[in-house]
């Protein structure tokens, strides 16, 4: 049975799979959804960035906190029943777009130039991450997957710790706060991001060897979204925090 080394992907490995009965899932297939995903969440930066230029502050801020509730409840949503992803993955990319074009506005307002950075920095370390793949310097086998779960886990933890423990007046400083050892870990979470990017080239293209059918195109698509999505917001923060030690 084919399995996904990918966290989120990984819901596909079961065996629920319908039988093939249509085209299969293609590696081009699966970059146009993509496209379109990122494309629709471009969209929805622009209109919360135009909110928040033309002084409607209340306005954004109001959408940012609906964003944020809409994409984690169909983010997760997504993750565990993959066959809705063709329907909820453009409101996924709708609702992160919304809520990281309001996050990137309020940053800009700070760190004039932090948005076209981070930007061009999750460009520049997706083809990087791509060309190491496809040269397969970097694989994705069971050892490396292992030492990234563990990774992903450990920041997981660390990041609900810090949220919850934010109503008690606690926090962990190098998570939330600045300073070398914030920048030290934020980099560290930028390189495991950066990271959970070869596990998304790797189902992609393992998905369409084992012909897995054609509507999994928009899971996948989500996959690579979703991390995508968080390798911008860690890069904005890694950003925010170096700029902020100046």
């Amino acid at each position: 049975m084919f399995k996904s080394t990918n966290p989120v992907l990984s819901r596909m490995d079961n065996s629920d799979i319908p039988m093939l009965d249509s085209a299969p899932m293609t590696v081009n297939g699966t970059i146009g959804k993509t496209i379109a995903l990122i494309l629709i969440a471009l969209v929805a930066a622009a209109a919360v960035v135009y909110e928040a230029l033309m002084g409607y502050t209340d306005k954004m801020l109001m959408v940012m906190g609906i964003a944020f509730f809409v994409s984690l409840i169909v983010g997760l949503t997504t993750c565990f029943v993959p066959k809705l992803a063709k329907f909820l993955s453009p409101v996924y990319a709708f609702a992160e777009g919304a809520l990281l074009g309001g996050l990137s506005i309020i940053l800009e307002a700070q760190f004039p130039g932090i948005a076209i950075q981070a930007i061009s920095g999750t460009f520049l370390v997706f083809l990087i991450m791509l060309a190491l793949y496809r040269a397969r310097i970097i694989k994705a086998t069971k050892k490396f997957t292992s030492v990234l779960m563990s990774a992903l886990i450990t920041i997981l933890i660390l990041y609900v710790v810090d949220l919850i423990g934010g109503f008690f007046n606690f926090s962990i400083p190098f998570v939330s706060g600045s300073g070398p050892m914030a920048l030290v870990f934020s980099g560290i979470v930028v390189l495991i991001a950066a990271l959970c990017l070869i596990m998304d080239f790797d189902f992609i293209e393992k998905g369409a060897q084992n012909l897995l059918p054609k509507d999994f195109e928009w899971y996948a698509a989500f996959g690579l979204t979703l991390t995508l999505v968080w390798l911008y917001t860690e890069i904005l923060r890694f950003l925010a925090i170096f700029r902020g030690d100046d």
